[in-house]
């Protein structure tokens, strides 16, 4: 694996509310989000925080895990949020109409190792890691995702 873009410690659900809420702040149409972790890392308090943020309401956001797919319309375009846990085969993603989602959405994925071959180039890696009673979250990414997550302010 190769190194981190940037990475951030939070010691708290509330600290990784922050940073979710502030990356709404430099997503856009087209991004997707792998968030990769075990359960209880972090990542469902991510996407939760961010759809939020974007949608502009403390709306209810349940887990993907049954319907594989949330959609949301926001203020900075329409957001997908999916949990591959269920998926038995990459062939699924076609069917849930995934690759329109990584075109023309926001597009939050977690156990993004279900999409085996079929994960963007552009796509950002947000691994979250347990180490004690904090959370270490990595992104792994291009040079562009680099620039936007340096405008961040955590």
């Amino acid at each position: 694996m190769s190194s981190p873009i940037a990475s951030f410690q939070s010691n708290s659900p509330e600290e990784t509310e922050v940073l979710a809420r502030q990356f709404v702040s430099i997503a856009k149409a087209g991004d997707v989000l792998l968030l990769e972790g075990n359960i209880g890392a972090g990542k469902s308090v991510f996407a939760r925080t961010f759809i939020r943020e974007a949608v502009g309401s403390n709306i209810d956001v349940p887990s993907p895990t049954f319907t594989l797919v949330q959609t949301y319309d926001s203020n900075i375009g329409e957001i997908w949020h999916c949990d591959l846990y269920r998926l038995t085969s990459p062939d699924e993603i076609v069917e849930l109409g995934l690759d329109l989602a990584f075109a023309n959405s926001i597009t939050l994925i977690e156990w993004p190792d279900r999409l085996g071959e079929e994960v963007p180039f552009s796509a950002l890696q947000v691994s979250f890691q347990v180490e004690g009673d904090t959370r270490s979250i990595r992104f792994f990414g291009d040079q562009s995702w680099a620039e936007r997550l340096a405008s961040l302010d955590v």
